[in-house]
């Protein structure tokens, strides 16, 4: 499929410092018409169609399903928020997962006062947001043990919601089974594959087959309702209040300092500031060739700004390209997802951007939101 030509212009906060003329164009091999999602959304609380000035009947959980023959709208640009909201009072916020998971404890984190609407999956919450459903999403996206959630970034990409915010939360796991059932009673242990792996040598020294599930509260529920007697779940002090479960062991990670980095989605940006630490996400691609990956860093070293995060992912639609020498090898095309230490409110950093747009291929901002500065 031949690439489409598009031209991109800087986000809203650049164009304080640029001219129509700065508009760059650029080739983008994954941004052809896209699958979108034709939704059906069910709730305990209520059913049919659910119009704007109805969502004061607040349903507790959100199904979303999709019809493969729907095209996404095109993309138009939202306004800038003038402020992001301090305690979340009046907001529904939504998460992957079931009462009890950790993603509610991130979200009522990052918004206080909030609604926690759960999702049964990661692009639900996604599609939530973007039909008004809820007003914002709290997802995981890195943890210090197990790493980043690969899919979540890629969702960051196909969908076009603006990171607004960060929060870290400290994850402190239990191994929790009925009451009655001891731990030797135990041959498996049911959880979310990035718990699994956060607790794997004391589920190792302790001979448990290790189950994976959608979440970690989900493994908490299904232990309880099914009243299983010889599997327990790996899931938080809370989920096996909720469900009434009893804890066998407490912190059960493999280490301690054990925190995930939630991101905070919203359908519109906030505005930079310069008042307070800011981070910017964004995500690009590059031709292929020596140095181009060294010469795309540079832009941000020659400014002295700070790289905290350099994720890469296969280009999806494009995944492998042939060589251009006689070897007839192939290779991956990647996009590349930087997380740097600025407000796009800063001269150093809308110019390090325009810099890197000479050469990138495709560039997105997704968002500048205030570092996450308090304890976990």
């Amino acid at each position: 499929m031949a690439a489409s030509r598009i031209v991109a212009h800087p986000p809203p906060y650049l164009h304080r410092q640029c001219s129509p003329s700065d508009a760059v164009s650029f080739t983008n091999p994954t941004l052809h018409a896209k699958r979108y999602r034709n939704l059906s959304i069910r709730s305990s609380l209520h059913e049919g169609k659910q119009k704007k000035n109805d969502l004061a009947d607040k349903p507790h959980s959100v199904e979303l399903r999709t019809s493969p023959n729907d095209v996404r709208d095109p993309l138009v640009l939202p306004r800038p928020l003038s402020a992001s909201v301090s305690d979340g009072s009046g907001l529904r916020v939504a998460y992957q997962g079931v009462h009890g998971a950790y993603s509610e404890s991130a979200a009522h984190k990052a918004y206080p006062n909030c609604e926690a609407v759960p999702c049964e999956q990661f692009e639900t919450t996604f599609d939530a947001v973007e039909r008004w459903i809820v007003d914002r999403a709290v997802l995981p996206i890195e943890n210090s043990l197990g790493g980043s959630i690969h899919r979540n970034y890629d969702l960051l990409l196909r969908h076009s919601l603006h990171i607004v915010g960060e929060v870290k939360y400290a994850v402190r796991h239990c191994l929790m089974a009925n009451h009655g059932v001891k731990l030797e009673d135990l041959n498996r242990v049911l959880s979310h594959p990035q718990a699994l792996a956060q607790c794997e040598n004391t589920l190792t020294k302790l001979g448990l087959v290790r189950e994976a599930v959608d979440d970690t509260a989900g493994a908490a529920k299904q232990v309880a309702l099914l009243g299983l007697q010889d599997a327990g779940a790996v899931a938080s002090s809370s989920a096996a209040k909720i469900y009434g479960l009893n804890i066998l062991a407490e912190d059960i990670q493999d280490d301690s300092d054990n925190v995930t980095r939630f991101l905070m989605l919203a359908r519109e940006p906030i505005i930079p500031g310069t008042d307070r630490p800011f981070k910017t996400s964004i995500v690009f691609s590059l031709e292929e060739g020596p140095g181009v990956l060294f010469k795309a860093l540079a832009v941000f070293a020659l400014r002295q700004v700070n790289l905290t995060k350099i994720e890469s992912r296969p280009l999806r639609n494009q995944p492998l390209r042939a060589s251009d020498d006689s070897s007839n090898s192939k290779y991956f095309d990647y996009l590349f997802y930087v997380d740097f230490e600025e407000s796009m409110a800063n001269q150093n950093a809308q110019n390090a951007l325009r810099h890197l747009k000479e050469f990138a291929t495709f560039l997105r901002v997704l968002g500048s939101y205030p570092v996450d500065t308090s304890s976990t």
